[in-house]
């Protein structure tokens, strides 16, 4: 008896443990992706941090449109951790890395021998995502088989695991990103009109970095913050190491400047880039010059 009391005080402290664990987990989410964690102030992003703010409090499906690496993902935890839904699942779906085949029982789940290799049933993002935000990322690329079953959930809010006749009914919001032309691939007849339309409740659209220049800067010392050793402290950028950043023109957008600035980082031997420090792409001589001195663009 007095072994299972010891095991149980264990288990109920594993138990609390878990779930101090767990609480922490989210509040760290929260603060993570609340706005001011954010980082750029140029008007496009500015008008997008007003179109978050507009639409977390709703559970209206919405469709952010950027190309890749401008930080579609950032914004669509954003909105779900801005949200009533909080508190509840965030589950990601990468369209486009998963293979047709299996995009479907992704989505919705199985039953046990649904098909070879279905040992037992297991549960659907929906399901994992109910009463949370399912986040549906670069959805353009769903095929047309699961387009349809997707259109029905966002018409009906019901669904059936792969191999069942039991429908399910789920209250989750769609929050989904792209960086296609979801109304050119309709055209082309490559995405379903009906489920286009039906997505494109609210659209959210990221602007490429070249065009929001004002947050070069910012971003890059945000991320020369973040890979700060005790050792050595603050890292700064020199004048022409600024001017470079500021003239190349980004076609792999945020997710390539954090990449130059980590390199930058590393080769750097002091506490300050210098432009020899800067990847090869950034030295080009044929590099756009930007309009003004530096002092005028910060300004």
């Amino acid at each position: 008896i007095a072994q299972a009391i010891r095991v149980n005080h264990l288990v109920d402290a594993e138990r609390q443990r878990l779930t101090e664990e767990n609480v922490h987990l989210r509040e760290e989410l929260q603060h993570r992706y609340d706005f001011s964690n954010i980082v750029g102030t140029s008007s496009p992003m500015r008008q997008v941090y007003a179109q978050v703010a507009q639409v977390a409090g709703a559970n209206t499906t919405v469709v952010v449109r950027g190309e890749s690496g401008t930080g579609k993902e950032l914004i669509a935890h954003a909105i779900h951790y801005n949200s009533p839904r909080a508190k509840k699942p965030f589950i990601k779906v990468s369209c486009a890395a998963l293979p047709d085949s299996l995009v479907e029982s992704e989505l919705f789940g199985y039953e046990r021998g649904a098909f070879t290799g279905a040992q037992s049933r297991k549960k659907g993002r929906f399901e994992l995502a109910q009463e949370g935000t399912l986040f549906l990322d670069e959805i353009g690329d769903l095929n047309p088989s699961t387009q349809v079953k997707l259109l029905r959930v966002l018409q009906e809010r019901e669904f059936e695991r792969v191999g069942s006749t039991e429908t399910i009914k789920v209250d989750v919001r769609i929050v989904a990103t792209t960086n296609r032309d979801l109304q050119k691939k309709v055209e082309e007849g490559n995405f379903r009109e009906d489920l286009y339309y039906r997505l494109k409740v609210f659209q959210i659209e990221l602007a490429p970095l070249r065009e929001r220049r004002e947050d070069i800067l910012p971003l890059s010392l945000h991320f020369l913050s973040e890979r700060q050793y005790e050792d050595r402290g603050p890292v700064d950028l020199s004048p022409r190491a600024k001017e470079l950043l500021m003239a190349y023109h980004w076609p792999g957008n945020i997710r390539e400047l954090k990449h130059f600035i980590e390199e930058a980082f590393l080769v750097c031997n002091g506490t300050t880039i210098y432009p020899e420090n800067l990847p090869d792409d950034l030295r080009r001589e044929d590099n756009p010059q930007p309009s003004g001195t530096l002092s005028e663009i910060e300004g």
